[in-house]
């Protein structure tokens, strides 16, 4: 399963969202805000965020923002944003900045699960293509630098 990193400052809320992702199988670690939330991406590498966007210290926003802008090692996380407001600014704002999608509060627990499967999924196959085209590409190289030394 995966490594998710569920940012809410509402701790109850946290810890039921928490809840539901252990009993799934995934590993979980938490933050209270954006800058905590960098700080254990920096530290874990998890493989999706889950975050809300209405938050002290640094909203979901600039988190996200900071996080596309700033770190580009992590720039092709996933990245679904926890919202109890459906304002639509915010939502275009989000989309803008590369959120991968959305989940209105109160949560839906079976729509949070099959959406972190699907975004889970997704990764893992663009990973494996990946590491494919890598592998394809160094055959390549040695291929033709073997031709090379039998050539000289």
């Amino acid at each position: 399963m995966a490594l998710i990193l569920c940012v809410e400052d509402e701790e109850s809320i946290r810890e039921d969202i928490v809840d539901e992702l252990r009993d799934a199988g995934h590993t979980v670690i938490e933050a209270g805000n954006g800058v905590e939330g960098l700080e254990q991406i920096a530290k874990h590498h998890p493989d999706l965020v889950l975050s809300d966007i209405t938050m002290p210290k640094m909203d979901g926003l600039t988190f996200l923002k900071t996080l596309r802008e700033k770190h580009a090692e992590h720039y092709d996380l996933p990245f679904i944003f926890l919202s109890a407001l459906s304002d639509r600014k915010d939502e275009m704002r989000g989309r803008e900045l590369g959120v991968d999608d959305y989940l209105i509060k109160p949560i839906d627990f079976d729509m949070l699960l099959v959406t972190v499967k699907a975004r889970v999924l997704r990764t893992e196959m663009i990973k494996k293509q990946k590491e494919a085209e890598f592998v394809r590409l160094y055959q390549t190289l040695k291929t033709t630098s073997e031709k090379e030394a039998t050539h000289n």
